[in-house]
């Protein structure tokens, strides 16, 4: 498994409690991802803008009612786990054909910040992923949020991976469009050429804007490996927007961290206990880590299947998600990924 070096890593079936929404999330993950970031600034600008930016946070993003599941979960460490949760709710009845009514969990990535701060880990789970769903058995990964919201989906992803989950996250997709227009713009660097719903787009860099950028995330049919090559774009698009965010001095400057937040914040919602101290204490961690620090990968897949009831899926690389499961609950990722050479 190689590691790919970028940027600073940012979507429930569920009712949701009434809008407390808190803004810039987004920049704690870079859109789904890259929130870490632009929290560590936010740490060091002070006085009237910090409280301007607080209550701005504070009333922006949905807080997701019951994030996580009852009952037994993996202890915590000192390192922080933030699952990440792009939905794409959908009212249609069964669109993937995956017996799930409702939106899902298109995409889906843990966010794992070691103990010592030094870096940044951020991992894609497929969305078709064979894992066991509590309460629901042997199903896709993306399923659970149709079945029972954030909470089902945080203990879907404790249970595979043994391993607690601190935070999460969820940006609606739409988000990814009003991200990326709040940056005039999102450059990515694409594994590949493609063309589809209207846009076309270049092997190496492509300077999106949101709409294209929404297409650029979620498209899978174009590619012969499907959700592999789609998990790389998504990959690819958040550090296209750390990147944005470093090279236009977004963070360097409070009037246009003020827009960004404003601009993307009607689409986040968190947990209840990553409020506005709490962005900023872990961003306050981070304060040394740069864009060259945060490592993408993808959990280990071993190829594909066909259930009993005819839906294809993915199939979850049993030993070595194990392993993994290990290095996140040892605090030890750089080791493995050295050892899993993608």
């Amino acid at each position: 498994m190689s590691e790919r070096r970028a940027a600073r890593p940012v979507s429930h079936a569920a009712a949701r409690a009434p809008r407390r929404r808190r803004p810039f999330l987004v920049a704690l993950v870079a859109t789904l991802g890259s929130l870490v970031g632009i929290a560590a600034v936010v740490a060091v600008v002070a006085g009237v803008f910090i409280g301007g930016l607080a209550r701005s946070f504070d009333s922006g993003a949905t807080t997701i009612p019951d994030a996580f599941p009852t009952g037994d979960r993996p202890a915590p460490t000192g390192a922080q786990n933030i699952l990440l949760i792009g939905s794409d709710s959908r009212a249609a009845l069964d669109p993937d054909g995956d017996r799930a009514a409702g939106g899902r969990s298109d995409t889906l990535m843990l966010v794992h910040v070691p103990a010592d701060r030094r870096a940044v880990y951020l991992m894609s789970i497929m969305r078709d992923s064979w894992v066991h769903v509590p309460g629901h058995g042997e199903a896709k990964i993306n399923a659970a949020y149709s079945w029972g919201g954030v909470p089902l989906v945080v203990e879907t992803v404790e249970q595979l991976l043994d391993s607690r989950i601190d935070h999460v996250a969820e940006i609606d997709f739409a988000g990814f469009r009003g991200m990326t227009d709040a940056l005039g713009g999102v450059t990515v660097q694409s594994p590949k050429a493609f063309e589809t719903r209207g846009h076309s787009f270049t092997a190496g860099p492509n300077h999106l804007d949101g709409d294209a950028a929404l297409t650029f995330v979620r498209e899978r049919y174009a590619f012969a490996d499907a959700d592999h090559t789609r998990v790389r774009n998504q990959q690819a698009f958040m550090r296209g927007v750390v990147d944005g965010v470093l090279s236009k001095g977004t963070i360097t400057n409070p009037g246009r961290i003020q827009d960004f937040v404003s601009a993307t914040s009607e689409y986040l919602s968190v947990d209840a206990g990553l409020d506005f101290r709490t962005l900023v204490g872990l961003g306050w961690s981070l304060r040394d880590v740069r864009s060259s620090d945060l490592v993408t990968f993808t959990m280990p897949t071993a190829g594909g299947g066909t259930s009993p009831d005819g839906q294809s899926y993915v199939a979850v690389n049993t030993l070595a998600v194990q392993s993994l499961s290990q290095a996140l609950r040892s605090d030890d990722v750089p080791t493995w990924l050295r050892a899993n050479p993608q």
